[in-house]
């Protein structure tokens, strides 16, 4: 089959209301020249009579399907419009409507267009191509879903697992932080269990596949995804629920004065005026220039529904790694064991770790530098995937490694363990110390959820994390939050939001692949950060520098976004009503209508344009001084 031809292609991306825009644009100009250029009435009347059907018929034909499931849009004021003006042989007015109406549209679709498919963003990430070990050992690179339960795979370092299995060569690990939103590698050795999806860590491994591709942890997601993204909360257009009332009310006008005059021209005339532009293009407008200025704020609005439905937003659903907290370890704790001390321990285990790139050699050494603690020489370093970081410091070998790593006996002397990681410092062996990590909360996460309620009518917030249910009821508590579920996979997380969605409008706010089908079920998502391109595809709004305070402006925005259309769409209305009362009465003919209504919305439009402007400061939430309460 022969590929599609570039003309094709061009008519694919303006197809719609742009190219009736554009049709009916070609139609008047060449009726213009007709007009003006050849003087042939005949043939003016004619070009705009083929632009007028071209144009129409696909606006008439989904206002029927609309009608059919019960939906009287305001664009039914339009369509009654065109349809009588072409009766009336005033072919001009049937022109102009159709222009402002595809016109609108055409504003309308562009400010709510998505840059592109969740479920394209996850097919990307997911590795089309598996490494499976032959009979005589080499790897055979073959499509993943080509892999058998019970196939060899070879994992090499820093790819993503492509199905679901053990590991039964090879000592390393793998961040499955997309499952389970814990900013920690989780560490595998033989006869560990593997999931699609994550990323290996610094050593191959070898995995026998338990699952096909299809069934595997990463698929299930995909499928939840999908399923999500088909039950997406939906959201009138705020022209409709105005058009609600403007609409009967304007036909019953325009009724009323044909019915008492006894000529037709009144009945077009009102319906011509009343044509709701305000509601068609200034309410766009608005939502074009609400998405400008939350690029200004480093906020990108994908959804701009999002805009529309932050303001009836009644509960909170937040994530905890990497929204509520930094989604990174850092030290907490350097326990001394014996003679040696606090500064001399983490200085021995700083020393060690800035030649390991495991992800807590960093929190050591960032520990170091605010303590500004020198490091020392180490010499004969190794890290022997499974036993963890060693080197020779003052003639001494030090270990760093982790609890399950040395006999009972020295592990019955350490700590009693505490939520987070640790790892324990051993020199000759014997027990030196244990460092402690926990991913810290942001300072901002505590007052900004205290503000929301006040400021935003927010009545509750819900903690969801996929991280161990001891540790988020522990963090919850220095939060201040009561409703908390801990150790949610995608699918419990979906459920939960889900049963809230269904008592009140929920906001969602989270930052990992794990949150996606959650926080497309929501009424409104926002993402914090550009950590996951499947979360910041899921959301309506992301946050680029994964701070909470944009959160607020966001939510800012969307109030004043929602304030300035409400006023052009009103005030627009108010004054093609007046102009209806004037139509009725015989002062404005149909074309005189028409262009009256032009100018009511070149008003709504400047008032829209407002939106553009600056406001000073958008957010009230400010991080209180220290030192004061909260």
């Amino acid at each position: 089959m022969r590929s599609k031809t570039k003309p094709a292609q061009w008519f694919e991306k303006v197809s719609g209301d742009t190219a009736v825009l554009i049709f009916t644009g070609i139609a008047m100009t060449a009726a213009l020249i007709a007009k003006f250029a050849l003087h042939n009435s005949t043939a003016t009347d004619r070009l705009l009579l083929v632009g007028i059907v071209g144009s129409s018929l696909p606006i008439l034909f989904e206002l029927m399907r609309e009608m059919i499931r019960g939906n009287f849009s305001v664009d039914l004021l339009a369509a009654i419009s065109i349809v009588t003006a072409v009766i009336l042989h005033e072919y001009w007015v049937a022109a102009i409507v159709i222009l402002m109406l595809s016109g609108g549209q055409t504003l309308e679709t562009y400010a709510t267009r998505r840059a592109s498919s969740v479920l394209g963003a996850l097919a990307k990430r997911m590795p089309e191509i598996a490494h499976r070990v032959a009979a005589d050992g080499a790897a055979v690179d073959v499509p993943s879903e080509r892999i058998a339960v019970g196939d060899l795979i070879m994992l090499y370092p820093h790819e993503l697992c492509p199905v679901d299995g053990v590991v039964v060569g090879g000592l390393g690990s793998m961040d499955e932080s997309y499952l389970t939103g814990e900013p920690y590698l989780m560490e595998k050795a033989p006869g560990t269990m593997v999931l699609s999806g994550a990323i290996n860590g610094n050593s191959a491994l070898t995995i026998r596949a338990t699952k096909i591709a299809s069934d595997s942890r990463y698929a299930k997601i995909v499928e939840v995804l999908h399923a999500s993204e088909e039950d997406r909360p939906a959201i009138r257009r705020l022209g409709d629920r105005i058009g609600g009332w403007y609409t009967p009310l304007a036909v019953l006008i325009a009724l009323a004065s044909w019915l008492i005059s006894g000529h037709a021209e009144r009945f077009l005339a009102v319906l011509v005026i009343a044509t709701p532009c305000p509601l068609l293009i200034a309410i766009p407008v608005a939502i074009i220039g609400a998405i400008s200025v939350g690029a200004r704020y480093g906020i990108v609005i994908k959804d701009p529904s999002i805009l529309e439905k932050l303001d009836s937003c009644k509960t909170l659903i937040v994530d905890k790694t990497g929204t509520l907290t930094y989604g990174e370890p850092s030290l907490t704790e350097a326990i001394p064991i014996g003679s040696l001390a606090r500064a001399t321990l983490l200085q021995f285990a700083a020393s060690l770790e800035r030649y390991s790139k495991h992800p807590l050699a960093k929190a050591v050494l960032d520990a170091a530098r605010r303590e500004q603690i020198p490091l020392i020489g180490v010499g004969e370093v190794s890290e022997a995937p499974g036993t963890g970081l060693t080197g020779e410091i003052d003639g001494h070998a030090w270990t760093l490694t982790g609890r399950g790593r040395i006999d009972k006996e020295a592990a019955s002397h350490l700590p009693p363990t505490a939520p987070g990681l640790e790892c324990v410092l051993l020199r000759d062996g014997a027990l030196a110390g244990v460092l402690r990590f926990l991913d810290e909360p942001r300072g901002e996460s505590r007052p900004f959820l205290a503000h929301l309620g006040p400021k935003h009518a927010i009545t509750e917030i819900v903690l969801l994390s996929g991280d161990r249910p001891a540790e988020v009821e522990q963090f919850a508590s220095s939060m201040g939050l009561t409703h908390v579920h801990g150790g949610m996979s995608p699918e419990q997380k979906l459920i939960v939001v889900r049963q809230l969605t269904a008592e009140a409008p929920t906001l969602y706010l989270g930052d990992g692949i794990n949150d996606a089908p959650a926080m497309m079920a929501a009424t409104a998502g926002v993402a914090l950060g550009v950590n996951s391109d499947i979360t910041t595809e899921a959301a309506g709004a992301v946050i680029l520098q994964s701070s909470l305070a944009s959160v607020d402006e966001l939510m800012h925005i969307g109030t004043r976004m929602r304030r300035i259309a409400l006023t052009s769409a009103v005030g627009g209305m108010l004054l093609s009503l007046a102009g209806m009362c004037a139509a009725s009465l015989g002062y404005l003919t149909p074309i005189q209508g028409a262009l009256a209504q032009e100018a009511i919305d070149l008003l709504s439009i400047l008032n829209s344009l407002r939106m553009i402007l600056p406001v000073g400061q958008l957010s009230d939430f400010h991080l209180p001084v220290a030192g004061k309460s909260t």
